[in-house]
């Protein structure tokens, strides 16, 4: 190649320091969503031990949770496409705070509930604003760069409470306070820093004027244009079948291991705590090719790889732990390429500027009430048949991976995003 053809090569999008804050702190959402239902999950014993909670109390607690992250979500994205999202960014996260402060100090159950209820609403909110925000706030060439770093926060999340949780084990119920007070300490830290950082809005189009402060509530009848619907569909529905599964296996894996499998608690939180590393590095990697060609054409192989996962799991019946082993490892590698952040990525690319906060937090909120009811059936289906469970997730990622496919193609190309007057958020600009 000459170096004439070398020099006209047009130079890769750059993101700056200040793009990279705003992934960060937005990612902050889905750091604190990961954090307080993990955290939630590994104190649930220590809770039981403490306040004489019986299962269905346990099993309250969590639906809590789930269902408070389902209505925040499903009400903060409208809430921050109608009335401002940099002011509904500003105060979720600190609402947060006092939620997880709730469950550090609290005296009795209720205030278990009530921390759960007010952390979960908070959490939902948050999510489909922070997105929303970065995407406002991103030119489009690194958007989704910029929206994968969130799903590395969301992994970064799960760590640091596996992490904490593990560390402190011995202490008894000290460990749970712990595991909320180092949530409270770091929703304070970013509801600080978000209300010191100063925004400039990159202006795609000139249409997208005044969109995030204060949309008209008319906006909400667009929902039913074609333009809007059909990608509302598509994206919550490969969201709902991809979160089925993996809810399933995030809220139950360590439970499936040791009961139906026969690991020992060190050996099943050894194998979740090996599976970490190797999601962050993927992760990081979605964010490095999330804007070139690479994101499709990965997503096509491990769509195909994570139905391989499942159901080589769920041939043995989750009964030998080589097949699990190879389950977890290969499910950490590819579902960040066929899953969560693909969702993210296509949610902000799909919709108008004004509704995608609202979009999200439909898909968003949906998905997460229907895995809540999925999961109070799913222990119990777990003693029935451990196999049954892992065939009914091995036929939710492959409908997942069905639909990802259509939508690659017909919704959210990775290449066409980049063209302006091409993509289906201007088709749907234009139809309504």
């Amino acid at each position: 190649m000459s170096n004439d053809a070398i020099s006209r090569r047009p130079a890769e999008p750059r993101v700056t320091r200040s793009q990279w804050r705003l992934a960060v702190l937005s990612g902050m959402a889905s750091y604190l969503d990961s954090g307080i239902i993990v955290s939630s999950g590994l104190s649930l014993g220590l809770w039981q031990s403490r306040f004489h909670l019986s299962s269905w109390g346990l099993g309250a607690l969590s639906a809590a949770l789930t269902f408070s992250i389902a209505i925040g979500s499903l009400v903060g994205g409208r809430l921050a496409d109608r009335f401002g999202r940099k002011r509904v960014y500003g105060i979720d996260i600190l609402v947060y705070a006092i939620g997880a402060a709730l469950l550090v100090f609290a005296p009795t159950s209720a205030f278990l509930f009530a921390g759960m209820i007010i952390g979960g609403l908070a959490a939902g909110a948050d999510l489909p604003t922070s997105l929303a925000m970065v995407s406002e706030h991103s030119p489009r060439p690194v958007r989704g760069r910029l929206i994968g770093a969130t799903q590395t926060m969301w992994v970064l999340g799960i760590t640091a409470a596996i992490v904490i949780g593990f560390g402190t084990s011995t202490l008894g119920y000290l460990s749970a306070q712990l595991l909320f007070a180092h949530l409270a300490v770091v929703a304070l830290v970013s509801w600080v820093l978000r209300n010191r950082m100063r925004l400039s809005p990159v202006l795609e189009e000139a249409e997208r004027g005044g969109a995030g402060e204060g949309i008209d509530a008319r906006a909400l009848r667009r929902l039913a244009a074609k333009p809007v619907l059909v990608p509302l569909l598509a994206t919550g529905g490969f969201y709902l079948a991809w979160n089925l599964a993996a809810n399933t296996m995030g809220q139950y894996g360590t439970y499936f291991l040791t009961t139906v499998s026969g690991a020992s608690q060190t050996l099943a939180t050894g194998m979740s705590l090996a599976g970490l590393p190797i999601g962050l590095v993927c992760s990081l990697a979605f964010v490095r090719l999330a804007d070139t060609p690479w994101r499709d054409r990965l997503f096509y192989v491990c769509a195909v790889l994570q139905v391989l996962a499942f159901a080589v799991a769920a041939a043995t019946g989750g009964a030998v732990i080589a097949a699990m082993v190879f389950f977890l490892l290969l499910y950490n590698v590819v579902n960040q390429f066929a899953g969560e952040a693909n969702y993210k990525v296509w949610s902000q690319e799909a919709f108008p500027e004004e509704l995608r906060a609202t979009t999200q937090g439909l898909t968003y909120g949906l998905s997460r009430a229907l895995c809540g009811l999925a999961g109070l059936a799913t222990p119990t289906l777990m003693a029935v048949s451990g196999s049954a469970v892992l065939w009914i997730t091995t036929a939710c990622v492959a409908v997942s991976g069905l639909i990802g496919v259509w939508v690659v193609r017909t919704i959210a190309p990775q290449g066409r995003a980049a063209a302006p007057g091409t993509t289906s958020t201007v088709r749907a600009k234009e139809a309504i």
